[in-house]
């Protein structure tokens, strides 16, 4: 399937319409493409059991991929993958979702996906098949996991070995899930407080906007009545009967697919294959596929939803019959036409987002087939408040601009350039892709029916396809889009809108009425910043030869560190450290880091950053900017073909930025929209305000209030970031598949050729250093807005630095992940409270004497003083006496598996390796991580939990519905 990896389409939340597909091997003959606007070809019938998509299409199928069938119809892919070397994933999918339920049953696909890992033939305890997973080396929700869809049920197991005993389990687990689950009453009922958990995340405003949405623009039809959570009356009674008659139904070979991808033996693992799940045969009739109901006919339409805290915003849409053709080189060139027009009209809205008092904050087309039932054109609109009819208007003209006037050639010409980098970058990293997104990406694949092609295939074809593609195709397809049902007219807000529905009706009506005229072509802009001055000299140069990394330092003071890697082909990141950061920002008042990436919209002072996209299309670069506790950061992502382009990007925002205001004040509009979204939800408000209270209230942590967002200006900004890029110190990392001497010469034409520059302090002690909170014997209690049964628990106790005691830092990482297991046992399986309960361990290589470990719960508001009643005595038996060798397991080896596949990506790299020039304990952290975490012992977490997890030094806080505290408090006021 031809992938559009450049192209973001703006999608509903949890509605997603399919990605199109993203772009290893020589690519085979592609056959002849017509240059014209093809035609939705008539509906496929359905596959036949173990029938593949490719067996009816004119595309040809990855060929290093091996497809195959069970003569009990089900299906397997098998791909190996090296990256990274030993690892496997598998990916089990069932055609079942929520669409199959009947109406007393919503909710229980998803139900039944959670009791698959409570009790089955060979494992039959609640639970167990987690735990015997973690034995492997796989953590709950990272590596072993597992979700509901509207169509689908997708298990997701992601092995750190691929070993055969690993392998083997893995699959037995599988088997276990594909037919022998044992439904016990008794573990349904103890399940069923954590699907309740699960419902009350994620019942947020913005999942409440996005089921009404949907209602709206699928009237009629079954989408919108069977959400994947489905509904708290029947989870809370339904009996297991129910369960199995959605098993015995659909959890079948003849639904189920089988997705291997890793360093694996193809012919090895067929036949592991074929012998667990040979003899699995389905009990009774097969489930039918439900009636989606057909797409309504309709012409203009309205709707008004007030939901508080949700962020204004709306949605233009026009919907017709899905297309249900078969995948094939005519319905890939449609795709890839209409999502080329949608990029044409996207970067005209990101445009129109960058005006001085622009209409809205984003805005953003797409285009996609919702669930096989309807095809659906959108655009999704935020606005700031009260200014819905602004952004309703805007979106209007621009979309019929594009539909009455078409795109430009040079538009469409920026768009196949942009695209084909990414295909050809995709293509060239093809023998490095990661195995679980690999693996995600094929298992995706299957809901579509699509060919699962190549990264060379997706190249070809697109090149085919564009070559003779011109700009009167394209506006033929944005005429085809914009058309059919509606357009549907949709809006969202938090408060009342002055005349109600009949204000949208106005506002449209008033803007389909105003004409519009050609858009114009843009001026021509050239890139400014080539050259910042005579190329550096390097200063001093040295090898850390059992990191495979080199130091370097420049005349000019700036130090450059390089790690070449071969972890992802023609993948090269880069990372620029200067000034210093959290530290150099006074903790006594609001920093203005929440508009920090103001600095990257801003653009340079010689070029807008829409002129300079413009400029530098067909390269591949990023800049996005952050804070370290000593160091602000600007990053990007390149390739070694543009990696001098990367550095000068990186270079003329250290050097020669613009704070333009427009930039701020989008920003800022968009900041103070979110303080009542926080606030609607108690997750909402626990994300706000943690750090802060963390922090003691220090400035640098906190979440600013809305007055805080409107009295601060650009200039304050300016003034915040000013010293450090203009004089403050500069640290450069690269690491990736570059050499040595391309990234010394890269970083000595840009930032090695810049005025002198002070280095980097010696590690000390800081001016400026955080405290951790004072205990408090009875928890803290903020509120929130939302549901009244939403509630969350937190608990922390102070720890050190990591400095101060690595050893003992070390030993509290391995406490927190033990006191995780802990909770999960007690809260989720046993008490059936919550869906995730966690903890974790934090010890800050800055602040020499700041961490903390901590643990966290949602559940309904009376039921929080169990959570901290249940942690004390954990906390209690944990000081107490040694964990078991097995519960030991269980927490190390998912930790030093995360640990190793991390060592294998650049990411890792680019993180570790910052700051390790100026301070070397940095490098013995990366050399003895692995070693040290072998080494603890039941002994050491013992240690730890006595030293750390003392009642009086708890910091407790909770998070209840302030409409539930307030009804309580009532009597006491009369």
């Amino acid at each position: 399937m031809i992938k559009l990896p450049g192209l973001a389409l703006v999608a509903l939340a949890a509605f997603a319409p399919p990605a199109l597909a993203a772009p290893s091997a020589p690519a085979p003959a592609t056959p002849a493409v017509a240059t014209d606007y093809p035609p939705p070809g008539p509906p496929a019938p359905a596959l036949k059991p173990g029938e593949w998509p490719q067996d009816r299409s004119d595309l040809k199928p990855d060929p290093a991929i091996r497809f195959g069938a069970l003569p009990n119809g089900m299906r397997y892919e098998i791909l190996r993958n090296a990256t990274p070397p030993g690892q496997v994933s598998m990916r089990l999918r069932f055609d079942v979702g929520s669409l199959m339920e009947r109406d007393d049953q919503q909710g229980l696909a998803h139900f039944l996906e959670h009791m698959a890992f409570n009790g089955s033939t060979n494992l039959p305890g609640r639970g167990e098949m987690v735990k015997t997973l973690e034995r492997l080396g796989l953590a709950f929700g990272a590596d072993t996991n597992a979700q509901t869809d509207f169509d689908a049920t997708t298990y997701k197991f992601d092995l750190p070995k691929s070993d055969d005993d690993d392998v083997d389990t893995a699959l037995m687990l599988l088997r276990e899930i594909a037919g022998n689950l044992t439904l016990d009453q008794s573990a349904m009922d103890q399940e069923r407080g954590v699907i309740l958990s699960e419902e009350r995340l994620r019942d947020t405003p913005q999942y409440e906007i996005t089921k009404q949405r949907l209602a709206f623009t699928m009237d009629g039809q079954r989408p919108p009545e069977r959400f994947p959570i489905g509904l708290v009356s029947v989870v809370q009674s339904a009996k297991a009967d129910l369960l199995a008659d959605i098993y015995h139904h659909y959890y079948r070979p003849e639904r189920a697919t089988l997705v291997i991808v890793g360093d694996i033996d193809p012919d090895a693992i067929e036949a592991k294959i074929k012998a667990k799940f040979a003899g699995w045969q389905g009990q009774g009739p097969e489930g039918a596929d439900p009636d989606l109901g057909p797409v309504k006919a309709r012409g203009v339409d309205y709707k008004l939803s007030i939901q508080a805290g949700a962020p204004e915003a709306a949605e233009l849409a026009w919907v017709s019959a899905p297309d249900l053709s078969p995948d094939s080189v005519s319905r890939q060139k449609r795709q890839l036409i209409e999502q080329l027009g949608l990029a044409v009209l996207n970067r005209r809205f990101a445009t129109l987002a960058r005006d001085q008092n622009p209409p809205f904050i984003a805005a953003g087309a797409f285009r996609g087939d919702q669930l096989h039932a309807q095809q659906l054109t959108g655009v999704l609109v935020d606005v700031q408040p009260g200014r819905w009819a602004d952004g309703l208007g805007a979106v209007e003209t621009e979309v019929r601009r594009a539909v009455q006037y078409g795109v430009r050639p040079d538009e469409l010409a920026r768009e196949i350039t942009e695209e084909d980098v990414i295909f050809k970058q995709a293509a060239a990293s093809a023998d490095t892709r990661r195995t679980p997104q690999v693996a995600d990406e094929m298992e995706g694949n299957l809901g579509e029916n699509a060919v699962e092609t190549s990264p060379a295939q997706d190249l070809a074809l697109f090149e085919d396809i564009t070559r003779n593609l011109t700009a009167a195709t394209v506006s033929q397809a944005m005429k085809a889009m914009f058309s059919g049902n509606g357009p549907l007219v949709y809006v969202s807000s938090p408060t009342p809108v002055a005349g109600g529905q009949a204000a949208l009706q106005t506002t449209f009506e008033t803007a389909e009425a105003k004409p519009v005229s050609a858009p114009q072509a843009p001026h021509q802009v050239e890139w400014p910043y080539l050259a910042f001055g005579e190329p550096g000299k390097v200063a001093q140069q040295t090898e850390v030869t059992d990191l495979d990394t080199v130091f370097v330092r420049f005349a000019n003071g700036v130090r450059l560190t390089i790690k070449p890697t071969k972890y992802h082909e023609d993948q090269v990141l880069v990372r620029v450290r200067f000034g210093d950061g959290l530290e150099g920002l006074p903790p006594d008042r609001q920093s203005m880091l929440w508009a920090g990436s103001a600095l990257i919209e801003g653009g340079l002072k010689q070029i807008s950053a829409d002129d300079a996209e413009r400029a530098l299309a067909g390269a591949v670069y990023g800049a996005s900017v952050g804070t370290d506790a000593d160091a602000f950061v600007l990053s990007g992502a390149t390739r070694p073909a543009d990696l001098e382009t990367q550095m000068q990007v990186l270079t003329a925002y250290i050097s020669d930025p613009a704070w333009r205001p427009e930039a701020y004040q989008r920003l800022q509009a968009f900041t103070e929209t979110l303080d009542d979204q926080m606030a609607a939800t108690d997750t909402g408000v626990l994300s706000r305000d943690l750090a802060g209270l963390l922090h003691a209230g220090d400035g640098r942590w906190t979440h600013p209030s809305k007055d805080q967002i409107a009295a601060e200006t650009e200039s304050q900004l300016e003034a915040a970031y000013a010293p450090s890029l203009a004089s403050g110190p500069i640290e450069v990392v690269v690491v990736g598949d570059i050499t040595v001497e391309k990234a010394i010469d890269a970083v000595a034409g840009t930032f090695g050729a810049l005025p002198p520059r002070p280095d980097f302090p010696a590690p000390a002690a800081p001016a400026h250093s955080p405290s951790f909170p004072a205990a408090t014997p009875a928890p803290i209690v903020e509120t929130h807005t939302g549901r009244p049964d939403q509630g969350v628990a937190f608990v922390a106790w102070p720890t050190d630095g990591y400095f101060a005691d690595p050893d003992a830092a070390r030993a509290d990482d391995l406490l927190g992940r033990v006191l995780e297991l802990r909770l999960i046992d007690v809260l989720r399986m046993g008490q059936g409270v919550t869906y995730s309960p966690a903890a974790s361990a934090t010890a800050s290589t800055i602040w020499p004497h700041y961490g903390y470990v901590d643990a966290e719960m949602e559940a309904p508001p009376d039921k929080l003083d169990g959570f901290f009643a249940s942690v004390d005595k954990i906390a209690a038996d944990l000081a107490a006496q040694p964990v078991s060798a097995d519960e030991l397991a269980r927490a190390k080896k998912p930790a030093l598996e995360a640990l190793e596949k991390s060592q294998v990506t650049n990411e890792y790299w680019v993180s570790a390796l910052s700051g390790a020039q100026v301070d070397p304990r940095r490098l013995t952290i990366l050399r003895s991580a692995e070693a040290e975490l072998e080494r603890l012992s039941a002994a050491d977490v013992q240690k730890a939990a006595a030293t750390v997890l003392k009642a009086g030094a708890a910091w407790k806080l909770e998070i209840r519905p302030a409409a539930k505290l307030a009804a309580q408090a009532a009597p006491a006021a009369h």
